[in-house]
């Protein structure tokens, strides 16, 4: 288990101060859903005509249809991504220096540039210049450029967390530095890491929706068409909430599976991660021990 670092365990009054905050805030956010049924209700939005149109055979087809343009941008983004943060992740750490400032530089631009203006600038400013593909590429290609970072800096610091000595040895036995990398360090890394880079492609699978603005055809997109055409845009929306709440989920049970398995795989304890900054925090914490 990784240690407390940010701050020291909450002591008995803590956690009774803490629990009966999280029993107000409970009975706050219960409230306020009850005022909200109680107005949807009022103004008949639960009337059984606006859920109708999702029992038709036809616009289930119409939001599946969705729902696989969303995996499928999302697959194709997830896997270049992840093979370009690695690459952008490696050139940060290399020993040559101009290398190190070229990805370093790429880092710090996109993922300081919102989402949002990368997928216009694709959708938008590309064809301009002459650059013309589907728009489902428009859409990975943003998704690419802005995940792409995000997980180079999850990649970075989880090869930062581990012990020096394990490239030392590495070194010892003759191995060049990218066979100490590829043979040693990044294996053991990739166990540390898992938690946090699902967490980032379930930001991707999620990112995707942003495609409605270049007309991409995912599941958003669907909904609010099939909202508009039926008169029940609420009810739309809350279907296609239900879908990524089931394939986000679904990921995240297949994340706490793949953590179980290597525990069990190579008998070790248990690492908890909650993301890109505890994994920095561990790595500056073993820099200076």
């Amino acid at each position: 288990m990784t240690a407390v670092i940010l701050a020291d365990a909450l002591g008995p009054r803590a956690r009774r101060r803490v629990w009966i905050a999280s029993v107000v805030a409970g009975v706050l956010v219960a409230a306020a859903i009850g005022v909200a049924v109680q107005r949807l209700a009022a103004r008949d939005q639960f009337d059984a005509r606006l859920w109708e149109p999702f029992t038709e055979p036809a616009v289930l087809r119409f939001f599946l249809t969705g729902l696989a343009n969303t995996l499928k941008a999302a697959l194709v983004a997830m896997g270049l991504a992840l093979v370009v943060g690695a690459f952008l992740a490696l050139g940060r750490l290399a020993r040559n220096a101009p290398v190190r400032w070229a990805a370093g530089a790429w880092v710090e631009f996109f993922r300081a540039v919102p989402l949002l203006l990368l997928i216009y600038f694709s959708g938008l400013g590309l064809p301009k210049y002459g650059i013309d593909l589907p728009v489902f590429w428009y859409l990975v290609l943003a998704l690419v450029a802005y995940n792409s970072t995000v997980l180079a800096e999850i990649f970075r610091a989880g090869i930062l967390s581990l012990d020096r000595g394990q490239s030392e040895a590495a070194f010892a036995l003759g191995l060049s530095y990218w066979q100490t990398m590829f043979t040693v360090i990044v294996p053991q890394a990739v166990r540390r890491m898992v938690p946090a880079i699902v967490s980032s492609l379930v930001t991707l699978l999620k990112d995707t929706s942003l495609g409605y603005v270049i007309t991409y055809e995912e599941l958003l997109r669907r909904g609010r068409l099939a909202g508009e055409f039926y008169g029940n845009m609420l009810q739309s929306l809350v279907f296609v909430a239900a879908f990524y709440i089931v394939v986000n989920f679904t990921l995240s049970q297949i994340a706490r599976r793949l953590e179980l398995r290597q525990r069990r795989r190579y008998n070790a304890g248990t690492i908890d991660v909650g993301g890109v900054e505890d994994l920095a925090t561990v790595a500056a914490e073993s820099r200076r021990a």
